[in-house]
């Protein structure tokens, strides 16, 4: 059983004129969550190498780089070398999870797979014992403020379980829709690092923001206890 709930919030939903500070302003929150979009996996463009490193050097608190893109086995190593404390790719963009998987390792960072809403949690079944981290997304891929999909609470559960029968304890990270109003179930369902944009970036206080969620998710862990 996890310790306590992390909170990552996302800079997707930052203000970029005044990165500085926005990334003082998450000082209390666990990871910064970095999501960097291709326009080829997703429809979209965000981030890359250059930011990440400018992110990794400021931030004072550890770098979560979520890849959305169709190539992670020529990127994955260079996010990690870039700064990434923690670097997850798209299990659905590679047929070479583990090597993807280990060449993040070999750079000192810890590496993870995220599943889309559509992927089954028996895609983790050969390499969950891999894993630094799973995430699942709890909308499609591509863009923020989305609304939460309700199939994602029995796909934790599922995760949950196979975790259990492994013996094994990824932190289990889960990202889109997740707000003050549903963030103890989701963290009831199974999730302890939580992905959140607008719902901390949107807030008037977002140091506030953060403890709010953080409180609220302890709540959902507690009732797994």
């Amino acid at each position: 059983m996890p310790e306590d709930v992390k909170i990552a919030p996302s800079i997707l939903a930052a203000n970029f004129l005044q990165l500085g500070d926005e990334l003082d302003s998450i000082a209390n929150a666990d990871y910064v969550h970095y999501d960097v979009m291709d326009g080829h996996f997703v429809p979209n463009l965000s981030f890359g190498l250059d930011m990440l490193r400018q992110i990794a050097a400021a931030a004072p608190i550890p770098v979560d780089a979520h890849l959305m893109i169709s190539n992670p086995d020529d990127y994955a190593v260079r996010y990690a070398q870039a700064g990434a404390d923690m670097v997850t790719f798209h299990i659905e963009a590679t047929p070479h999870a583990h090597r993807v998987l280990s060449g993040i390792k070999d750079c000192g960072s810890q590496a993870g797979v995220v599943l889309c809403p559509s992927t089954p949690i028996s895609s983790l079944d050969a390499i969950i014992e891999d894993v630094d981290m799973v995430l699942l997304m709890s909308v499609n891929p591509g863009y923020g403020g989305q609304s939460f999909i309700d199939g994602t609470y029995r796909k934790l559960r599922q995760l949950a379980d196979l975790c259990d029968e492994r013996g094994v304890q990824p932190l289990i990270e889960v990202d889109g829709g997740v707000a003050a109003h549903n963030v103890e179930e989701v963290c009831a369902a199974g999730a302890n690092v939580i992905v959140a944009g607008s719902s901390v970036f949107g807030a008037p206080n977002h140091g506030a923001a953060v403890e709010q969620l953080r409180e609220l998710g302890r709540r959902g862990l507690a009732r797994r206890s």
